[in-house]
């Protein structure tokens, strides 16, 4: 085989791991709007507040630690011990069950039948709120997260594909990137979860009546609160999820948040209601953006991944607005 043939795999291979990235994103998005028909805007920042602190717990770090010792003339930074990677997980996810609660109680509940822009608004709201709530607690600086997963090249993959090329091609294997492949993997776990979760449980069921038709699910006694308040926490479940694996790929740092901006297109393309479809759409979002800038990009000057995913959603919302797996618009008038 021709080494440019294998870059261009080499390419694809890590759009896809890549893609997986932006759909572990989507998904938070997709579980809450399908839902409530709410656009969750604070999404990405809730991924971020879960990685903060999920590190912070980790570390051993005292929760408004600046604001301590501003007030008292203290200089109290940490606590006397650390917590396993395991252990700090589980205290984050009980984190993000009570931010759900608190979502719930006291935002959600008081804007019942309001405008979608009224609950679109109150998330915009919610994600600035967050963002300074989560430097006030835990700090502004760059944070390092190390849950154990494994970085780096796979050397092994390298060594496997370095003969693949023809005699005399400059090759020197496929570079896959381990952390990329193990999101791949958590993302896929995570997708057959939640499919048997909606499909096999009571909880799941009540979610899908919901997600229907509201009105509906109230008249057979389903309570919408405790709706909300699940599917808040599975999404912050999943921006956990999502925190830990942009968090571990390259810092714990408040950019994080900006990676929302990435899912929307991801959500054109794969629909807004489809949890299948966040992930096809992520895939095809990953490897689109690396092939137009490998082929493309050095043409018109690269760092076209900035703008191709925008772009390619945009042709989406043109052509078919409902994306690939979601469902047909049709308004009554």
């Amino acid at each position: 085989m021709s080494a440019e043939f294998l870059y261009t795999i080499e390419v694809i291979l890590n759009g896809l791991m890549a893609g997986v990235l932006y759909a572990l994103v989507a998904l938070g998005f997709v579980l809450i709007f399908k839902a409530s028909g709410i656009f969750n805007y604070a999404q990405g920042v809730m991924a971020l507040f879960a990685a903060l602190t999920l590190v912070g717990l980790q570390e051993g770090r005292v929760p408004f630690a600046h604001l301590i010792n501003a007030t008292f003339g203290t200089h109290v930074h940490n606590f006397a011990w650390t917590l396993p990677a395991l252990a700090a997980i589980a205290l984050t996810v009980v984190v993000m069950v009570l931010f759900a609660i608190c979502v719930e109680k006291l935002i959600l509940k008081h804007l019942v039948n309001q405008e979608p822009i009224i609950l679109f608004m109150a998330t915009i709201g919610l994600a600035y709120f967050m963002e300074g709530f989560g430097d006030l607690m835990w700090g502004s600086d760059v944070k390092k997260l190390n849950v154990g997963i494994p970085q780096g090249g796979s050397f092994w993959f390298e060594d496997l594909t370095i003969g693949w090329a023809a005699e005399g091609e400059k090759f020197y294997g496929m570079y896959i990137d381990i952390l990329d492949v193990w999101a791949a993997v958590i993302a896929l776990v995570l997708v057959l979860v939640l499919t048997i979760f909606s499909q096999y449980t009571k909880s799941g069921r009540a979610l899908r009546a919901v997600a229907d038709d509201h009105q509906a699910a109230l008249s057979v006694g389903i309570s919408l609160r405790m709706i909300w308040v699940l599917v808040w926490s599975i999404s912050g479940f999943v921006a956990l999820v999502a925190g830990m694996m942009w968090g571990a790929k390259s810092g714990v740092q408040f950019s994080l948040s900006l990676i929302a901006l990435k899912a929307l297109p991801v959500l054109m393309l794969g629909g807004f209601t489809s949890i299948p479809g966040a992930i096809v759409g992520g895939l095809i979002i990953g490897a689109g953006e690396k092939l137009f800038e490998f082929f493309v990009g050095p043409f018109i000057g690269g760092a076209t991944e900035n703008w191709f995913a925008y772009v390619l959603a945009l042709l989406f919302l043109v052509f078919r607005p409902q994306g690939l797996f979601g469902e047909k618009i049709i308004e009554r008038v």
